[in-house]
């Protein structure tokens, strides 16, 4: 797992803001998804980092070019404030289907239904970020699979969802489904840290950080830690909610899918 989002109560610091602009214009110059999906990267920076003024001038020339290429600039406008609020919003938008693999649509349509809290656009967009949809991925402290689930988290919330008489966590249907189990459940305990007057924020922005971070790191720092790593990992998964949502650019280059 590893780690973006909105800025914490003790805020961030220069460093923190430098590191949130590199990683933008990385993803806004190397993902290529579509310009709105790039308008929704430079806005996650200028929201979380507090950088408008350096970043009007990109988010203007992407909606021009944007406008020139696919209709009116009137056009282009709607969709950045459409990816915009996409960003901002809770991901309990319609899932565009072709934008996950299609062996794998139904379940994260399941998956996003194991909870209020959580929704299949919330489980596509971590996956991208998780593991670029590789269902054979290993992480470098033991994760495993398209989800990257520590192997003790998935002992806990992992089952043989697709009845093949085995549960693993590369198994991608075993996996997204102990995903969904988990993000709900650390959810519902941030609700009680928010309910509680131990955390602000939302459910879902803490259960995204308690899931890379742990929810130990969210209680200590009463809601989102003010860290570059746990600030950047909201931002990242927030930052895809709307490709996932439909609003624009192809499908990801989907890795062929592991062994089950």
């Amino acid at each position: 797992m590893s780690g973006s989002g909105e800025k914490g109560a003790g805020g961030g610091s220069q460093k923190s803001q430098a590191l949130l602009v590199g990683a933008a214009i990385a993803a806004a110059t190397t993902c290529l998804i579509s310009p709105a999906a790039v308008v929704v990267v430079a806005g996650a920076v200028l929201i979380i980092g507090g950088l408008g003024v350096l970043l009007f001038p990109l988010i203007v020339l992407i909606i021009l070019f944007t406008g020139l290429d696919n209709g009116s600039s009137a056009d282009a406008w709607d969709r950045a404030d459409e990816s915009l609020a996409a960003f901002e919003g809770d991901g309990k938008g319609t899932l565009d289907r072709t934008q996950v693999p299609a062996a794998l649509a139904d379940t994260i349509e399941d998956a996003g239904a194991v909870c209020t809290s959580i929704s299949p656009i919330v489980i596509a967009a971590q996956i991208q970020v998780e593991s670029g949809w590789d269902g054979a991925k290993v992480g470098p402290d033991g994760e495993l699979g398209i989800s990257q689930l520590p192997p003790a988290v998935f002992d806990r919330y992992g089952e043989d969802t697709d009845k093949n008489k085995k549960t693993s966590a590369l198994d991608q249907e075993d996996s997204v489904m102990a995903q969904a189990r988990y993000l709900c459940a650390l959810a519902d305990e941030a609700q009680g840290l928010i309910d509680r007057k131990e955390a602000i924020g939302s459910a879902l922005d803490l259960a995204l950080v308690a899931y890379d971070q742990g929810m130990d790191a969210v209680r200590e720092a009463g809601g989102i830690p003010a860290t570059a790593e746990a600030q950047g990992y909201v931002a990242q998964v927030r930052a895809r909610f709307g490709q996932y949502q439909g609003l624009g650019g192809p499908p990801p280059n989907f890795p062929s899918a592991s062994p089950t």
